[in-house]
């Protein structure tokens, strides 16, 4: 005599074993969050973001007041420190090197008897057309405070070392930017804090993903 055959299972009773094997999955996946090598790959790049940043940081909190570079025949070169405010007083060379755009243009020129260029605004007297050749920068002797770099750490601004070799006027190794002061730059002391941030949080997101895959492998 045989057993008797157990009723098929209703489709409500399918239903709500599909809902708790999905309500199960998407608990497993809830509790690992962000997958450790995303996390990661986006902490390497927030903290490969803030060394390129560190510099910009640095010049931030340095010493806002500036180091005395000295005058025309009285010059301190000793006292050239990369990456710090700083002021001179200067006779300009007869070419200059000009950039920028028609709301914000700028002269990059030598000081005689110096490797330093300053970068600045350009002047009533310094205006460049589009189609004709520069002008000759103002050559009245001048003052200018701003953040020193040296060459290697010029950046965007390397071109105009090289374009100042090209017109023989000096071979330049230093520049100073004007009125770029320490503790002015918020934008990109915001910029630095919102990548710190970027970067914490990944680091907590890997451990914690690291910790739940570490957990998972226990219990099988």
């Amino acid at each position: 005599m045989s057993e008797p055959t157990p009723p098929p299972p209703s489709a409500g009773q399918d239903r709500q074993e599909r809902i708790v094997e999905l309500e199960a999955r998407l608990s497993k996946r809830a509790g690992v969050g962000v997958m450790p090598p995303v996390a990661a790959a986006a902490l390497l790049g927030a903290v490969w973001m803030l060394w390129m940043q560190s510099r910009e940081m640095e010049y931030f909190r340095s010493d806002p007041t500036p180091i005395d570079l000295g005058a025309e025949g009285d010059y301190h070169f000793d006292r050239l420190v990369s990456n710090r405010y700083a002021q001179i007083h200067g006779v300009p060379t007869l070419r200059g090197v000009y950039g920028g755009d028609a709301k914000t243009p700028w002269v990059a020129v030598g000081l005689q008897q110096t490797q330093i260029l300053v970068k600045r605004p350009t002047l009533p007297t310094e205006v460049w057309k589009e189609g004709a050749p520069p002008p000759p920068p103002d050559p009245r002797p001048f003052a200018v405070r701003g953040r020193l770099r040296a060459r290697e750490e010029a950046g965007k601004l390397t071109p105009a070392f090289e374009r100042m070799e090209q017109l023989g006027e000096l071979k330049p190794k230093w520049i100073i930017e004007e009125g770029a002061k320490p503790g002015a730059d918020f934008a990109a002391m915001g910029w630095f804090g919102g990548l710190l941030g970027f970067a914490v949080l990944n680091a907590w997101l890997l451990i914690r993903g690291t910790m739940a895959a570490v957990e998972r492998l226990r219990k099988r």
